[in-house]
């Protein structure tokens, strides 16, 4: 079993880092950590980044994991080969890109590119935003799923992910006590879905929710209610069409022996306890 300790960072490929930057500073709200040749570092908490932008194609997205040690790291390796997953060793020029001691690269069942990292950079200098958004942090991903049964299976029964809620055949997955860290939504392809990043307060979420308004930022899903997580939120879309979404209130699981995970219909009042509906996602007029 591969034991993942929570979601470090995320990586896109874009066309124009220098509107992804606008974007990353003037609206949602990161700090630019450091620019490089061709990447561009953002920071939302404690950690040196959880953002990068590297020139390049938006269709190359990978999701960072970290993992205990580096024992961890060649158990996993050797775990996901024995299964047919082509893993990539990361050169130490690669690990410094990421800022990590080491790491694996592979793809999930549906093509996902997934890293598992050692040792990711912490920052000795205080998350200071680039606007007022609340930010408190990065916290999970939605995954692009062709199969989410199948993929379900993989990140429990292979990966430690823990299943806390479902919405149709959506799983709502937790590697720590959050709530989830890893949704994985039905798609024709691989990709990420969306980027979560916490804030402060209900406030923050009714804030920005103006504040992008007004700046013509597409809000795609909110504000809202989650009646899975509790959280209340806002999902918005960012360059090359990456949804991103701010949420407060999250639930943890405080019992890991006794929980078991609840099944909501596919339906909107199972996204949404307010009413919203997300937008591009064809669901039951209920």
């Amino acid at each position: 079993m591969i034991q993942l300790k929570d979601v470090s960072y995320v990586r896109l490929g874009s066309p124009d880092l220098e509107q992804a930057e606008q974007f990353a500073t003037a609206c949602l709200g990161l700090q630019i950590a450091e620019r490089g040749k061709a990447d561009l570092y953002l920071r939302s908490d404690d950690r040196s980044h959880t953002l990068c932008y590297s020139e390049g194609n938006p269709k190359d997205q990978t999701v960072g994991f970290e993992v205990d040690d580096e024992a961890s790291l060649q158990n996993a390796a050797a775990t996901l080969e024995a299964l047919g997953h082509g893993v990539h060793a990361g050169t130490a020029e690669e690990a410094d890109r990421r800022k990590v001691k080491a790491f694996i690269g592979f793809r999930d069942p549906s093509g996902n590119h997934i890293e598992l990292v050692v040792r990711p950079e912490r920052s000795g200098r205080r998350y200071f935003a680039s606007r007022d958004a609340g930010i408190t942090g990065f916290s999970h991903v939605g995954l692009n799923s062709t199969d989410p049964a199948r993929d379900e299976r993989f990140w429990t029964q292979i990966c430690n992910a823990r299943v806390s809620d479902r919405i149709g055949d959506i799983p709502l997955m937790r590697v720590n006590a959050i709530h989830h860290t890893i949704a994985l939504v039905r798609a024709p392809q691989a990709g990420i879905q969306h980027i979560n990043h916490q804030v402060e307060s209900s406030d923050d979420v009714l804030r920005s929710y103006h504040f992008l308004n007004e700046r013509r930022v597409p809000i795609v899903f909110g504000p809202g209610r989650h009646p899975t997580s509790g959280a209340r939120f806002l999902y918005f879309k960012g360059p090359d069409g990456m949804i991103f979404e701010y949420s407060v209130g999250v639930d943890e699981i405080e019992d890991e022996a006794t929980h078991r995970p609840r099944q909501f219909g596919f339906e909107p009042t199972s996204f949404c306890m307010w009413g919203s509906k997300p937008a591009g996602m064809t669901l039951p007029n209920k």
